[in-house]
Formats: C-alpha cells, sequence, structure tokens
C-alpha cells in the first residue's frame, strides 16, 4: 500500500479514531450514573461476549493485564452482576459467568455503546458499516497474529 503525502496514514487515523472512542466512550459510561467504571463497563461487555471464559482470556480480549481485569471483576461479582465458577478443565482457574442481574446492567451499558456508535457512524449507510465491521475485524486479527508472532519471538 503506497502512501498518498496528501492523506494521514492509515496506522495514525486508526490510532485516533480509538483514542477518540475510548475517550467519547468513558465520557458516556462516566455521566450514565450506572456505578460502573469505563473498565469495569468494558469488563461487563467482555464478560457478555465470551461468557464462561478464564479471567485470562477476558484480559487478552480487552487487551488489559489480568491483574488489572481482576479488579474490575472483584467489582462486578460484588455488584451480584458476574460469578466466578471453577473451571472444569482445570481446577486451578475458574472461569466468569454472566448472573441474572446482569441483564438490565449489560441493557444500560449497551444503549450507551449503541449510542456512540450512531454518532461514530452518522453519515454511513447499513451496508458502509458492516463492510467496516468485516473490515475491521480482519485487522484485528491480523494485528492480534502479529502480537503472538511477536510474543513467540521474545519469549
Amino acid at each position: 500500500m503506497t502512501s498518498n503525502p496528501e492523506r494521514e496514514p492509515l496506522a495514525f487515523l486508526l490510532n485516533s479514531s480509538a483514542r477518540f472512542l475510548n475517550s467519547v466512550f468513558e465520557r458516556r459510561i462516566a455521566n450514565a450514573g450506572l456505578g460502573l467504571t469505563p473498565g469495569e463497563a468494558r469488563a461487563l461487555l467482555t464478560v457478555a461476549a465470551i461468557d464462561g471464559a478464564k479471567q485470562a482470556d477476558i484480559a487478552a480480549r480487552i487487551g488489559l493485564e489480568p491483574m488489572t481485569v481482576c479488579t474490575y471483576l472483584d467489582k462486578l461479582e460484588s455488584l451480584a452482576l458476574v460469578e466466578r465458577r471453577p473451571n472444569p478443565d482445570d481446577r486451578r482457574s475458574k472461569c466468569i459467568y454472566l448472573t441474572e442481574s446482569s441483564t438490565q446492567m449489560l441493557k444500560s451499558v449497551r444503549e450507551e455503546v449503541d449510542g456512540l456508535m450512531a454518532q461514530a457512524t452518522e453519515g454511513l449507510g447499513r451496508e458502509d458499516v458492516e463492510r467496516f465491521h468485516a473490515l475491521l475485524s480482519v485487522l484485528q486479527k491480523n494485528l492480534h497474529t502479529a502480537a503472538m508472532d511477536k510474543n513467540r519471538t521474545e519469549g
């Protein structure tokens, strides 16, 4: 892919967009009065996406250290939004599951995310958004592979 000096490089455009997205997400969650921090809200959404996963898998998906995610999960568990259960495949670890009482909180967090995404994708058609999602999924997969390859060569 050649660079066009008239346009911002894709890497910088993606990075700044992600920063803006994160900033607006944090503000929306903080102002929504949900009683969750943005990190806790992300952890809850991630548990919903991969219900029954190990804490390390949740941390990897969010892109944070397991101890940071542990703190978020502790808070979510104290609010009865998630529960830790023994991992049937590894007695040393626990799996994280949503509780029934998480339904309303998840709905509220998702409303904030939906509002944010409606604002972020304003002016794009449904097909554009679906194609953008598909392209970003490929990009994420490729970058995850590159990160894992780097970890293997350093370790």
